[in-house]
């Protein structure tokens, strides 16, 4: 672990019921950092993702949050240090836009410590960075799925967290709101890890771990993870990797090899 990192893994494991989920990582995230994570249906992305935000815990390994071991960490000290946004987010309550963006300033709320005007301006930063200040008092009953993700990335930012978590964030979302919410994530400052599907958004991170059946198959800068065999390995396909015309990120083209 070095003395620069934000968050360390070390033989991090998940066994359910005898069967492996997630088998040995090791990783390191430096300040501002933006790992991606990639990899078929199964093969454990969100039960790691779940395991950094210490919603469940390893079944061996360790993961140490800015020098401190999770496992001695009580939930508030996690939550001040990590914000998750899962891959669907929704509520039976009738709450509204601002009350939902709220929820990001529990961890720092106590009866020693009630709500005040630095929570206050929390909340409005946060609704100014996803562009949902004038939507404040819309029911979140009413809202896109594009604009419920920019009010979770909201509440995840009005947490004011160093690390960030997103579980495929672009899922079920059109492909201007993809764009938005990645061009979003972009500008964040803060340490991330995504959990992404597409191989053209991927490219957007620093870094790539690429997963199959649990393992680490690869880790690395991008192009170097993203490429036509570690492709075919992962998702069962044959994978080409073409110049953009304009100069741009690679594309990718794929076909069945069945």
């Amino acid at each position: 672990m070095t003395s620069t990192s934000v968050l360390d893994l070390t033989g991090v494991s998940r066994t359910v019921n005898g069967k492996i989920i997630v088998s040995d990582i090791d990783l390191s995230l430096k300040p501002g950092e933006t790992l991606g994570l990639i990899g078929p249906n199964g093969s454990g992305k969100s039960t790691l993702l779940n395991m950094i935000a210490g919603l469940v815990r390893p079944s061996r390994g360790e993961i140490n949050i800015c020098g401190h071991s999770m496992a001695h960490m009580r939930r508030r000290k996690i939550a001040r240090h990590i914000a998750f946004v899962a891959q669907q987010a929704d509520t039976g309550e009738r709450i509204t836009v601002r009350d939902a963006v709220e929820l990001g300033r529990t961890p720092w709320l106590s009866a020693l410590r009630p709500w005040g005007p630095e929570d206050d301006e929390a909340v409005a930063q946060a609704l100014g960075v996803v562009g949902m200040q004038t939507m404040v008092c819309r029911d979140w009953s009413s809202l896109s799925g594009g604009e419920r993700q920019r009010v979770q990335i909201a509440r995840a930012l009005a947490q004011a967290t160093p690390i960030l978590l997103l579980d495929e964030p672009t899922n079920h979302l059109d492909i201007h709101h993809q764009i938005a919410i990645l061009d979003l994530v972009e500008r964040l400052p803060a340490t991330i890890v995504i959990a992404l599907h597409d191989m053209h958004h991927a490219l957007r991170c620093d870094r790539i771990l690429a997963m199959k059946n649990g393992r680490c198959i690869a880790l690395g800068p991008p192009l170097e993870v993203l490429t036509p065999e570690i492709i075919g390995e992962i998702f069962a396909v044959e994978a080409m990797r073409i110049p953009d015309p304009a100069g741009g990120r690679p594309l990718f083209s794929f076909r069945s090899l069945t």
